[in-house]
């Protein structure tokens, strides 16, 4: 007897067995009548026994069709349970949110709306360069963030869709020379040295957005700090090195530091949401359609007249598609 049967033969059989009748099994089975009867045969050359009977008139179990009935509903029930463990939608979907209380929050929650029944599960890689590497790595699904940051081989294993431009802002001690306007003009960081992931390994696209931004206006990267996770954890080493740092406009807000619009250009950072190539998964199809309906919804994707982007956002604006 053979070892290894087939579970699509078990599967011609239980539906002939239950319809006790070819033509009703094969179009339940959306097969052809020949290759449903083809199966059947084979089934009982590798068991070596006769399963039904068969008259002009009618279909009926053999002795040996009934002892393994009960045994092919057991091996299908566990395919079938088997197929549904690890099919696409049966996993949480990981999501890198990069930091709390930031857009991708938003995009995340509104997904969790349009897909109740997906469970997305939030993470904190704290950059697009580390969070990379784990999508391509399979141990993450989705991130946000820059992608012309990332070197070209890894963007090439990627997709990516166009979330928002989102505006830089600068984090200043409360105590600091800058806090007391409502609005911080770029020319007015000149001399000073501001904080932007410079020797996180895990941050590089947002020190190469900073480089770029302040290539030429006299503002300097601030030297490699303490990588701080946490709300908590960054307001005590901030507190430590008093050092301007590189934001955005929804940074969450921290106890003695006050958050600044950046102008004069208005500088955007290009967020993109980001998947690996190939993924499959009704939680990134909400995702998706969360990020386009609040990018209408909110204006997301406008560029504010005379507003900075780096130079290659334009190549990188086009929605990726699954890959």
């Amino acid at each position: 007897m053979a070892h290894d049967i087939d579970p699509r033969l078990l599967r011609a059989f239980a539906a002939v067995a239950q319809e006790l009748h070819f033509t009703r099994a094969a179009a339940r089975l959306y097969v052809a009548q020949q290759a449903l009867s083809r199966d059947i045969r084979r089934l009982e050359r590798e068991l070596g026994v006769e399963l039904f009977v068969r008259t002009t008139r009618q279909v009926a179990l053999t002795g040996d069709g009934e002892r393994l009935l009960p045994y092919a509903r057991a091996v299908l029930d566990a395919h079938d349970a088997l197929a549904a463990a690890f099919g696409p939608d049966a996993r949480p979907l990981l999501v890198d949110l990069n930091t709390e209380g930031m857009i991708s929050g938003l995009v995340l929650a509104r997904a969790r709306e349009i897909a109740p029944d997906c469970e997305l599960m939030a993470r904190f890689e704290s950059g697009l360069t580390r969070a990379a590497a784990e999508m391509l790595a399979g141990r993450l699904d989705v991130s946000f963030g820059y992608v012309g940051g990332l070197e070209p081989a890894i963007r090439a294993g990627l997709a990516q869709q166009p979330v928002r431009y989102e505006p830089l802002a600068v984090l200043l001690p409360y105590d600091h020379p800058l806090a007391d306007r409502p609005t911080v003009p770029l020319d007015a960081l000149a001399g000073e040295s501001v904080y932007a992931g410079a020797g996180n390994p895990g941050t590089l696209e947002w020190t190469g957005l900073a480089e770029r931004l302040f290539e030429g206006r006299g503002i300097g990267i601030a030297p490699p700090a303490p990588v701080a996770v946490g709300k908590e954890e960054f307001r005590r080493v901030m507190a430590r090195t008093r050092t301007p740092v590189l934001a955005t406009v929804g940074f969450p807000e921290l106890p003695g530091c006050v958050l600044r619009p950046l102008t004069d250009p208005v500088p955007l950072s290009p967020v993109f949401l980001v998947w690996r190539k190939g993924l499959r998964h009704p939680g990134l199809d909400a995702l998706r359609a969360a990020a386009a309906e609040l990018g209408a919804r909110e204006g997301w994707l406008r560029i504010p007249q005379g507003a900075w982007l780096p130079a290659d956002h334009l190549g990188l604006t086009a929605p990726g598609g699954r890959g």
